[in-house]
């Protein structure tokens, strides 16, 4: 039992830091209903989302689910028909507008609606998608998404939803593209009376039912991407807290199981910890009016906004690891800060195609850093991440293939952190880099974003043309090294291993001091004293002496 358990951690460990929270495996074969799902298709891009109401009923004894989504949208451009995506096994039984049931053409996971009625532009308009079926059961959540149905140690239903990647068509009708985020929701969930329901957002009523019933009513009121939402039902018990941020009392609650409580209320004291350290980071918390909660699960978690999903044991590190070997990753709890994070970056700032999804998982793994840089110094903050590298494959590009719904290379995560770690040496101005982070925020506040829209900010703000810089980390699989040779009192030096016009400097010591060396493709000359020189290790690169 001890060895099997050791390596399910490693295959735990190894999993969450090659691969993302999303797609498994290397996938470069794209089919129709890769374009259908990846792509602004014509019949996407003529409404704008403006308000979900989904109102779905879970039974657990069945493993399946029923209900509506209502659709609102605005008319950009007329247009007859709309795609909607529902993925097999669960089936939209009926679409009705005004009263009208709509023909419905179906591509795989695509679903083509025939609109009737005049589409104009500007308009207001409402549909309800009717669905129900077994949904996919995630086989190993959160990666392969879907539904998680399980029972706690008392044998009570402990159930959960995770669907980055596949996209939360999985288990709910919806426009299931990232570059249209829904500007507020309700979800309405209806589980058996013995359960609770926790999603996103405020909850704003519950009501019972004469059938053993009972419906949760939960409001989110900012933007939120597709795979943001989620379920969670279980023999919960709530305890609560309010931390005083940036923009005033913050509401902070926490749903466990019921025999987790005591500890919970302890090994929980992470969460204030890490608003405050991301909020110094990165600015305000930005979903103070949803407030903020972390939720157990019966998975290890993920990002879901506002409710952020739990499931670290009660560990500190990952899984009771450090996935740095630096020691600093046992301070605090790995889940806890790395999902939370994705408060700013993922569910604040959000990808608007898969590709991109560096945008994630690259500043999310920095902020571990940064949490640990809050609380401990900077210099634990660099072993921290320099410790992070054993983990980097250097297999395939951070950024994955567009249109189709294809993460990058799940090196968005250290290296991705790397990256942000080697430009903040080059900026070699901490306040001014925290201005920097905190100006993304700011600046692309619940917004969709492309890589282009990050890298030209990152350039303008830091003053530093980073074109270069970002095809070698993002899109480039070499690892710039820098390659030297002392004589004759003489240090002589270059880049290899290099994009077009990448021309980094960095620091290095010799002569007894650190300064600043210019590389670039060509060899450079230096006079130096002696015969050893030390470069900064906080740059992401190789070295090779000759």
């Amino acid at each position: 039992m001890k060895n099997t358990l050791i390596l399910f951690t490693f295959i735990f460990l190894f999993s969450f830091t090659t691969q993302g929270q999303g797609l498994l495996t290397e996938k470069n074969n794209f089919t129709h209903q890769d374009t259908l799902r990846g792509t602004i298709t014509p019949e996407r891009e003529w409404w704008d989302l403006t308000y979900y109401h989904l109102d779905v009923k879970i039974a657990p004894e069945t493993k399946s689910i029923s209900g509506k989504n209502t659709i609102q949208y605005k008319v950009l451009k007329p247009y007859a028909e709309m795609q909607i995506d529902l993925q097999e096994p669960l089936k939209i039984t009926k679409v009705v507008q005004n009263g009208e049931e709509l023909n419905v053409r179906k591509d795989g996971n695509a679903h083509f609606i025939t609109l009737t009625e005049a589409q104009k532009k500007g308009s207001i308009q409402f549909i309800d998608v009717y669905y129900e079926g077994q949904p996919k059961e995630a086989v190993r959540a959160p990666w392969d998404g879907g539904f998680t149905w399980s029972e706690d140690k008392n044998g009570i239903p402990f159930i959960a939803t995770s669907c980055q990647g596949l996209g939360a068509s999985v288990w709910w009708p919806n426009k299931d593209h990232m570059y249209d985020e829904v500007d507020s929701m309700l979800i309405s969930v209806n589980v058996p009376k013995n359960l609770t329901n926790v999603s996103n957002g405020k909850l704003r009523s519950t009501e019972k039912h004469s059938d053993n019933t009972v419906t949760s009513n939960w409001f989110v009121s900012n933007p939120i991407n597709n795979y943001g939402v989620n379920v969670n039902i279980g023999d919960y018990v709530h305890f609560s807290e309010v931390y005083e941020g940036e923009k005033g009392p913050l509401d902070m609650d926490y749903y466990v199981l019921r025999d987790n409580l005591v500890r919970a209320k302890n090994h929980f004291k992470d969460a204030p910890r890490m608003i405050e350290a991301f909020e110094h980071w990165f600015g305000p918390y930005p979903f103070y009016e949803d407030g903020f909660k972390l939720v157990e699960v019966p998975y290890l978690g993920m990002e879901h906004q506002s409710s952020v999903t739990y499931g670290n044991q009660y560990k500190k590190g990952y899984l009771g690891n450090d996935i740095t070997g630096s020691g600093w990753g046992l301070k605090f709890d790995f889940i806890i800060i790395h999902e939370s994070g994705h408060e700013w970056f993922a569910n604040n700032i959000t990808y608007k195609d898969m590709a991109d999804m560096w945008i994630h998982e690259s500043f999310t793994n920095y902020s571990e850093s940064l949490f640990v840089d809050f609380f401990y110094g900077k210099e634990a903050s660099s072993e921290y991440v320099i410790g992070s590298r054993k983990n980097i494959r250097n297999d395939s590009p951070i950024i994955g293939s567009y249109n189709v719904n294809k993460e990058g290379s799940g090196d968005m995560y250290a290296k991705g952190g790397n990256m942000l770690h080697t430009l903040r040496q080059l900026i070699e101005d901490d306040e001014k880099w925290r201005q920097i982070l905190r100006g993304l925020n700011k600046t692309f506040y619940h917004q969709t974003v492309t890589t282009k829209q990050i890298e030209d900010y990152l350039s303008e703000h830091s003053g530093i043309d980073l074109t270069a810089f970002f095809n070698q980390y993002l899109r480039d699989i070499r690892i710039p090294t820098l390659e030297y040779i002392i004589e004759n009192n003489e240090l002589k030096y270059r880049w290899i291993n290099i994009v077009s016009n990448f021309d980094m400097p960095i620091q290095v010591t010799f002569d007894d001091k650190k300064q600043w060396i210019y590389p670039n493709a060509e060899w450079k000359l230096t006079p130096i004293e002696g015969d050893t020189i030390e470069v900064d290790p906080n740059f992401y690169i190789e070295i090779k002496k000759l």
